[in-house]
């Protein structure tokens, strides 16, 4: 019996180093790797302050102003061009130190038929490159906004008719990368965990993927136009790739001590890879595949390190074009918002507000 005990003795005495080895190991390598990880979040102080807390919420209004426009340059020359109405809608984001999650959704009562115009996001920043994950369900309420090329019998006009036949779905991918991260902070412009506290700029290189879901249903245009429709642009559902490369600049102006101004652009070459239903695409070089496409952002802050407010405008446009089709998708989101960040991270907690 004795025996025993002594070999259990023995035996846990010999693990013990090997276990206090390994948790050694395992604490030297997540050491190792949140080391790697700063040299992302590596900033210049006398630029931006260090972010303190490890929680943000934020509650917003925001606006979207939507534009499709579908247009045709053989045979008989017409475009169309659509937008839903403005609508009010609620956002509310939650993020842990660098994501961020955030859902928006309709504010106003929705035809019973009519879908609802939802924004699901995801994003992760760190002070020298941004991730951002994004889905978007809009259309159903648009009208007719401008159309050209149809004759139209006693001066008749369709401007502004309500169209039900028009709903897009966009899942996109965004990757950023700042150059100037350790002197501008896209956090301090856009998250608002960080303050700015020198004005700074920076060049931002942009790679970007984007899936557009786009169904059109031609045969609810009003007769009158339906009728003498391009065979071209009788197409039911059109869905297309966007592979795009962009550089640009970011700006932040630091107004006052708690007021920052911001402001981005970031133009781009793209590649688009299409399908279209009801449409027979011609044999065409990848050269014609290839298109502009833009992204701004601006915004205006009040940021006091621990509550914030402003408003945010955010601005894409893809366009696609054929030698003989042409399909632009624009929209633009204007955010109003406020905040606050909470619970601070350990070594900040002895520092008063």
């Amino acid at each position: 019996e004795n025996m025993k005990k002594l070999t259990r003795i023995l035996f846990i005495l010999f693990l013990l180093p090997l276990s206090t080895q390994a948790q050694v190991e395992e604490k030297s390598t997540l050491a190792q790797k949140e080391r790697k990880f700063k040299l992302f979040n590596k900033i210049d102080t006398t630029y931006i302050a260090p972010n303190q807390y490890n929680l943000v919420f934020r509650l917003e209004q925001s606006t979207w102003q939507e534009h499709f426009k579908f247009g045709t340059h053989s045979g008989t020359k017409q475009h169309l061009k659509f937008s839903p109405n403005l609508d009010p809608k609620v956002g509310l984001y939650f993020g842990w130190r660098w994501i961020f999650l955030g859902y928006n959704f309709n504010l106003a009562d929705k035809k019973k038929n009519e879908p609802k115009k939802t924004e699901l996001s995801l994003n992760f920043y760190a002070n020298k490159f941004g991730v951002d994950l994004y889905f978007r369900k809009t259309g159903g309420d648009a009208k007719l906004r401008s159309y050209d090329g149809f004759e139209t019998s006693n001066g008749s006009t369709f401007e502004d008719s309500y169209f039900d036949g028009l709903n897009s779905k966009l899942f996109g991918v965004n990757a950023s990368w700042i150059f100037n991260h350790k002197e501008y902070s896209q956090q301090a412009s856009y998250r608002h965990n960080t303050v700015q506290l020198k004005n700074a700029g920076s060049f931002i290189a942009n790679l970007s993927y984007t899936r557009h879901n786009i169904s059109f249903d031609h045969g609810k245009l009003p007769t009158e136009l339906s009728s003498h429709l391009n065979p071209k642009l009788k197409f039911n559902h059109i869905k297309y790739s966007d592979y795009s490369l962009g550089f640009g600049y970011g700006y932040n102006w630091v107004l006052s001590k708690t007021w920052l101004a911001s402001i981005s652009l970031l133009p781009s070459i793209s590649y688009k890879d299409s399908s279209i239903k009801g449409y027979e695409l011609t044999d065409e070089s990848w050269t014609k595949n290839l298109n502009f496409d833009f992204i701004t952002r601006a915004s205006v802050v009040y940021n006091t390190g621990k509550y914030f407010a402003g408003a945010m405008l955010v601005y894409n446009a893809y366009n696609n074009s054929k030698s003989d089709l042409c399909v632009s998708h624009s929209f633009g989101t204007l955010r109003i918002y406020a905040g606050l960040n909470f619970w601070k991270k350990k070594q900040f907690r002895n520092i008063k507000e």
